[in-house]
């Protein structure tokens, strides 16, 4: 006997396993708005472009493995300043203001400060710091190009800058052998010793002006470090958090399409062929073997050597290959259905069949079809992250195969960077786990040999 939808759906907020299912996919969906709300569409269409990441470190670890470390990492800090202008009518100075709590147990990579100034004349640009122990030192200080006109000018400030290690020996007195220490260490360290000087350090970045106004357009001040952020770097500097969060909404669309596509053409060519029965049946099924029969996996990846590997081609191609064992279950429920008197009754009322087929015949048929739209999913996601994983892949698209993808060509197994070959196997496994669980609640529950 069959159960109403209403029915159907007290079964399933029953099910323990089912309700497991939603809450992945609920914070699946959680993730894939966060994604459109807090990262930019613009670094996603920059996911390949070596230049956007220059400011992030290179293969660094994510941040938070320093709760699990006897000494703390130096984390790689990316500090937006506090600005302040002072204007009269003859000078113009405008001071940007970056104060860090530094409390790791290892010297910072290096630093930089990097900034864009609009402005006339030749100002100067003094960057200096304080530290902790009240000692202060001007780190190093450069004229502008001179201009007689307004001129805009980007610029970084670095602490390779052999200037800067002068600066840092004269203006802080250290009295011990520094010529083999570089300027982070003798910035971050306390006088006399080579130890990390712990507690808040403010860099001081001013320009000078005495024609004109003087604007900061942007700025920022790098220490360099070894983590970063919650889900770290890779090779390229790429913020794996970023991919990882914009892989989620593709992963899902990608597997719902495909899912949806594949079981509705599935499900009306087989209601179809069963219906129809005979030549029409047969003829059908013959068609249906020969799709049935050929191997998908290498003609998905010669379609996607040939064709192109454009992620839409690809869920087209998953739709093409994916649609023909639905067609075989569903003709064989066609063909028990079309048996039934009320079937038999429409026929005599003179009803055309497509009218039966879509008003009589599928309806009985959509238990089935969500629980294969549910079970279908993570065959799509892992097929499409298997082809990526092979470089088949859209590589414009940041999916969790095309991460895969990059960590096996840098050999980040090698190298034991695990954070970028877990957390996008891990989502997939569990992605699909989530789908797989819901497609056997509702299998469970619309099957009347596993429902007691």
């Amino acid at each position: 006997m069959s159960l109403s939808p209403r029915e159907v759906w007290k079964e399933f907020v029953r099910n323990g396993i089912a309700l497991v299912g939603i809450g992945i996919i609920v914070a699946l969906v959680v993730m894939s708005i966060a994604a459109f709300v807090a990262i930019p569409v613009a670094t996603f269409r920059e996911w390949n472009d070596p230049a956007s990441w220059l400011e992030y470190p290179k293969s660094a670890m994510p941040s938070w493995v320093n709760f699990f470390l006897p000494e703390k990492i130096p984390e790689h800090l990316i500090l937006q300043p506090k600005q302040y202008e002072q204007n009269t009518s003859s000078n113009s100075v405008v001071t940007d203001v970056f104060a860090t709590d530094y409390e790791y147990d290892s010297f910072p990579s290096d630093f930089m400060y990097q900034y864009e100034t609009k402005y006339q004349g030749s100002p100067l640009v003094q960057l200096s710091v304080t530290r902790p122990d009240g000692l202060s030192s001007v780190l190093l200080s450069i004229p502008l190009p001179k201009s007689t006109g307004t001129e805009t000018f980007e610029g970084m400030i670095f602490s390779t800058d052999s200037s800067v290690k002068k600066n840092i020996q004269g203006g802080m007195g250290f009295r011990f052998h520094t010529e083999n220490l570089p300027s982070q260490d003798l910035v971050f360290s306390e006088i006399g010793k080579n130890k990390v000087l712990k507690g808040v350090y403010v860099f001081r970045a001013t320009t000078y002006g005495s024609q004109g106004k003087i604007s900061i357009e942007k700025s920022h001040l790098i220490i360099g470090g070894k983590v970063y952020g919650l889900m770290g770097t890779d090779e390229l500097r790429r913020d794996l958090a970023v991919g990882i969060l914009w892989g989620t909404p593709l992963a899902l669309f990608i597997g719902i399409t495909v899912s949806i596509g594949s079981v509705a053409v599935g499900l009306v060519y087989g209601v179809y062929a069963g219906f129809k029965g005979r030549t029409t049946d047969e003829a059908m099924m013959r068609f249906n073997d020969i799709i049935y029969a050929m191997p998908a996996l290498p003609l998905l990846i010669i379609l996607a050597v040939t064709v192109g590997n454009s992620i839409f081609l690809i869920v087209g191609f998953l739709v093409v290959f994916g649609w023909v064992g639905i067609a075989k279950v569903s003709r064989s429920m066609a063909m028990q259905i079309k048996t039934l008197q009320y079937i038999e009754a429409s026929k005599l009322m003179g009803q055309k069949d497509i009218r039966i087929i879509f008003k009589h015949v599928l309806p009985q048929l959509l238990p089935y079809a969500f629980a294969s739209i549910a079970i279908s999913v993570p065959a799509a996601i892992t097929t499409e992250a298997g082809l990526s994983f092979l470089g088949l892949g859209d590589p414009t698209f940041p999916t969790w195969g095309q991460i895969l993808h990059d960590a096996s060509v840098f050999g980040a197994a090698e190298q034991g960077m695990w954070w970028w070959i877990l957390p996008p196997g891990i989502m997939i496994a569990v992605t699909g786990l989530a789908f797989v669980f819901i497609g056997h609640a509702v299998d469970t529950i619309v099957n009347p040999k596993l429902r007691r």
